[in-house]
């Protein structure tokens, strides 16, 4: 069985909590967060009434060598304004639980991003999560990080 790993990121976001919240929470926007290289293309349409838990989104991903892949999350639960979980259902992870938390601080908002994951294949999957995943999932948030300041600015 492969190992749990985590991957944690804090970003503070001079915006109000609505502002941020209303971007984060929208998956429409995830194609915006992605970088351009892994043509993340969401298939699900948007809901009127917003993020709600029960939600699924559909996803399709080129993370390697440009394949196609089909990838499913489950909006979990959600506090809106506060924070909401997305659960892998289908997809390239054999779990992936990614937790997005607000707080509003004096200088705008803190938004902290908490992912668990696990890699299929046993040894494997291991040894891909530290040839090529790790980096590729710290680059990903990193580009995620530079698009929130360009939209928002920085603090």
């Amino acid at each position: 069985m492969s190992k749990t790993y985590q991957l944690t990121r804090v970003q503070q976001i001079p915006g109000t909590l609505e502002q941020v919240w209303d971007f984060f929470s929208d998956p429409g926007n995830l194609s915006v967060i992605t970088p351009a290289e892994l043509r993340f293309e969401v298939l699900s349409e948007s809901p009127r009434q917003g993020m709600y838990p029960g939600q699924i989104i559909e996803y399709r991903v080129r993370p390697l060598l440009g394949i196609p892949l089909y990838w499913m999350t489950e909006i979990t639960q959600v506090d809106p304004g506060k924070f909401f979980i997305d659960e892998q259902r289908y997809g390239p992870y054999s779990f992936w639980h990614h937790q997005h938390h607000f707080r509003e601080t004096g200088q705008g908002v803190e938004m902290t991003d908490l992912v668990h994951y696990r890699l299929p294949l046993g040894w494997l999957g291991d040894f891909a999560q530290s040839l090529f995943v790790r980096a590729r999932l710290d680059r990903i948030f990193a580009y995620r990080m530079e698009v929130t300041e360009k939209t928002f600015g920085s603090v």
